[in-house]
């Protein structure tokens, strides 16, 4: 996942995957997976949130010189890419 110019690293599928099952799994009734590039360290971190409105707290990619960015969002359930 994420291969190309317009994304820094790639993403395994075997990881994404375990990250869906993470958030639904959780006791926190988590909706949305949001994947978020760390400039820091380099790599990607889930982060999971459970209303859409609190996706658009987080900075996009290509969009903000912040050190952690939004790259991707999908719903946890029907894993449909929502952003």
């Amino acid at each position: 996942m994420f291969e190309g110019p317009d994304y820094p690293h790639s993403l395994s599928e075997s990881l994404f995957d375990a990250w869906l099952e993470q958030g639904r799994s959780s006791r926190i009734p988590y909706s949305y997976l949001l994947i978020v590039w760390d400039d820091l360290e380099g790599k990607y971190i889930p982060i999971f949130v459970e209303t859409r409105a609190e996706i658009k707290d987080y900075p996009r990619y290509g969009d903000s010189p912040e050190n952690q960015l939004l790259v991707a969002a999908y719903d946890l359930y029907s894993e449909g890419r929502v952003l």
